[in-house]
């Protein structure tokens, strides 16, 4: 004959109960965290984006086609790389005119 269990009773603890609150609150906002990333997943799989793309971007480089493309300046950044390059060879003419006259 099976024994008769033992009623629990159940005494209600204010500590108790906060600690229980404050862990179901955490589980619910990992719960959100982690269907965000379900989501997240889902639309890269709809995409066509794979783990072997990484997070390169979809479109073509500027070119030939050949790795780094061709990078278009506008005619101010031409003319301040053409100033600045202007500026060097100056300074390097300098130092061997200055060198070439002490010696």
């Amino acid at each position: 004959m099976p024994r008769p269990r033992k009623k629990i009773q159940h005494r209600k603890d204010t500590q108790n109960d906060s600690l229980l609150q404050a862990a179901l609150a955490g589980l619910e906002m990992q719960r959100e965290r982690i269907e965000e990333q379900i989501l997240e997943v889902g639309r890269m799989l709809r995409r066509g984006n794979t783990a072997s793309r990484g997070d390169r971007p979809r479109t073509k480089p500027a070119g030939n086609g050949k790795a780094g493309g061709k990078r278009k300046l506008s005619a101010a950044a031409r003319k301040r790389i053409a100033a600045a390059q202007k500026r060097r060879w100056d300074e390097y003419r300098k130092k061997l005119s200055a060198a070439g006259k002490e010696a």
